[in-house]
Parts: structure tokens; C-alpha cells; sequence
């Protein structure tokens, strides 16, 4: 028989009968108790006056109140989840790698109550939790309008393979500005892998645009299949980009953003690091690469909770991160990043 505690009900029949003179045992084979279970509550629950059905509740109470609970937070576990937050990864990204890994398995809740005691405490843990600022819609003109895209090849002829990410290599574009529409920041991200990349412009020219596409691309042309841009003039260059590339290019429709759904929900992670009251023009590509590196490394629960660099590099063989890395380092950037 397992055991479960005795209830209100079963400690005031025990008062009673003990007042009768009834035998622990005849209490027990009543009860459908073990006889040593009837033992061990009235040992631990009699007080002064014997035994009171409404004291051995309190008793009973007392005793669960400080029982040593199991900690799961402890300080070795803490100061995992202290780094990953740091890093920027959310409560959920933290819980799910931890249990991919074997470590330990979290509820993200319990993750948000310690980043909430911290900060109580006076702790900063709390100030990498990420923004829930809307994501970065681009605004056009009239639906209508002509979009100005020479030879512009809309979404709706886009292959189904990509569509349905059963290939990696579909990629999609945009810019996200800075205030003042001082400065922007291209960015590209891959369907399959989630792997994002992107790069700081003085501007929104079409030829900043190009040129920083194909800086980020080249590298990893292989595996650059399709691009679907947004409909801003910057990209009027689509062309020489497919053919530097050798890839083709399409354009979400116009107040479609959601056909570019991936990239837009990273551009608004992306904005944690460059929000919208900043301007974009002193931005250094060191600090872009330092963002999108966070990105990158964080596990996503579209991904079994792998990070976009294990899934990329699992699909194509290539270290994405060290790849960054050596291109940060070389320092080899033509774009011109204060022209006006």
C-alpha cells in the first residue's frame, strides 16, 4: 500500500477512539493504516494534553512547512543560467538547452523568479531580459504604387521547396534605419538554419546594398539559392546581386511583411542592440558583429533548441562563427561607411 498522509478526518477519528481505549492495531485495520503509520502519528503529534486531532494537523502542517525542499537552483546551476542570460538568451532558450545537455530540467518560470530575486537584490540580470517592443515594419506608399524594381520577380513564383524550408540556401533581406534615417543596417537571414547575418551602411543606397549583400554571401555562395527582399529602392540592384551570387531573387508583396517572417522577427531581436531612438551611422561593425554573434548562439525552440551556427553548420559543413570571426578580423571592408 503506498503511503499518503493522514487526513483531517482520520486524526479526529484517532482522538476518538483513543479516548475509547481502542488498540492501535483496531485503529489501523480501521483506518487501512499500517499499524506502524498509526504508531508514528500519535509518537509525533501527542502534545501535553495527548492527543488532539486539531494540534496533530497544526504538528503535520509545521513539519511539511520546513521540510527541506529540493533545490534545483543551485549555485552551480545558477551560475549557468547567470552566463546564458548574460548572453542574452531567454528563460525558455535557457530551460530547453539545459535539458537537451542533460544538465538539469527547468521550468522557464522558475528561470524568470531567479532573474526577479536577483533584481530585487539589486542585481542587472533582469536588463538582458529581451525588449517586447513591436517588431520594425517597413511603411510604403500606396499598394498600388509601382515599386520602381526593374525586373522585380514576385513572391508567388518563388519554388516550393523553399516555401516549405526543405532546402537550405533560401534567404531573405531587408534594412532596418536608424533615427533620423541617419545610417541602417542590411540584414539576411536563412530560412532553414535561422542563421542571421548583417552589416552596418552609411546609408540606404542600393549600392551600399550590393555591396555588403555580397560581402556577407560570397563566402557561402554554394548555399545561397534564393534571396526575398522587402520592396525598398535599396534593393533596385537585385540583379547584380543574383548574378554576383548566381542565385535568384524575388520580393515579398507590398504590406506582406509576414512573407518575410523570419527576418522580421530577427530584425526586431535586433533592435534590442540598435533600437529605434538610435542613430545607425556611428554604429562600428564590430558592435553589429557582436549582436548578430549573440543571435547566432542562442538555442531556439524551432530548432530543438540547437543554435542557428550548429544547425547551419550541420546542413553545410561550413563554421559560420569562426567564419565571422576571421572576416571581423581581416578587417577587409570596401563598403564606405560615412559617405552621404
Amino acid at each position: 500500500m503506498s503511503y499518503t498522509h493522514l487526513c483531517p478526518e482520520e486524526r479526529y477519528y484517532i482522538e476518538i477512539e483513543l479516548k475509547k481505549g481502542t488498540s492501535q492495531n483496531k485503529i489501523a485495520e480501521a483506518l487501512e493504516r499500517s499499524q506502524s503509520n498509526i504508531s508514528r502519528e500519535i509518537k509525533r503529534n501527542t502534545g501535553q494534553r495527548g492527543y488532539r486531532h486539531k494540534q496533530a494537523e497544526d504538528f503535520a502542517q509545521e513539519r511539511h512547512k520546513n521540510k527541506p525542499k529540493e533545490v534545483k537552483l543551485t549555485d552551480e546551476i545558477k551560475g549557468i543560467v547567470n552566463v546564458r542570460i548574460e548572453d542574452d538568451w531567454s528563460p525558455e532558450q535557457i530551460a530547453g538547452r539545459l535539458k537537451q545537455e542533460g544538465i538539469i530540467s527547468l521550468h522557464h518560470e522558475t528561470i524568470y523568479q531567479h532573474i526577479l530575486a536577483d533584481k530585487k537584490a539589486g542585481g542587472e540580470l533582469y536588463k538582458h531580459l529581451r525588449h517586447q517592443n513591436k517588431t520594425y515594419r517597413k511603411r510604403y506608399g500606396s499598394a498600388h504604387n509601382r515599386t520602381g524594381i526593374p525586373n522585380r520577380v514576385d513572391i508567388d513564383e518563388r519554388p516550393e521547396e523553399v516555401n516549405n524550408r526543405k532546402r537550405i540556401g533560401g534567404w531573405e533581406a531587408d534594412t532596418i534605419i536608424g533615427k533620423n534615417h541617419k545610417g541602417a543596417i542590411v540584414t539576411l537571414d536563412e530560412r532553414v538554419s535561422k542563421l542571421r547575418l548583417a552589416f552596418p551602411l552609411a546609408g540606404k543606397k542600393a549600392q551600399y546594398v550590393l555591396d555588403a549583400t555580397i560581402l556577407m554571401l560570397d563566402p557561402i555562395k554554394s548555399f545561397v539559392k534564393t534571396i526575398t527582399f522587402d520592396n525598398g529602392k535599396e534593393f533596385t540592384l537585385h540583379e547584380k546581386i543574383a548574378e554576383a551570387l548566381g542565385c535568384d531573387t524575388y520580393f515579398a508583396t507590398p504590406y506582406s511583411s509576414w512573407e518575410r517572417g523570419q527576418n522580421e522577427n530577427a530584425n526586431g531581436l535586433l533592435r534590442q542592440y540598435f533600437p529605434k531612438v538610435m542613430e545607425l551611422i556611428d554604429v562600428t561593425i564590430k558592435e553589429v558583429f557582436i549582436a548578430v554573434d549573440k543571435l547566432n548562439s542562442r538555442p531556439k525552440k524551432c530548432l530543438n533548441y540547437k543554435t542557428p551556427y550548429e544547425v547551419f553548420e550541420e546542413l553545410t559543413g561550413i563554421d559560420m562563427k569562426n567564419l565571422l570571426g576571421y572576416v571581423l578580423m581581416t578587417s577587409v571592408f570596401p563598403i564606405e561607411r560615412r559617405s552621404t
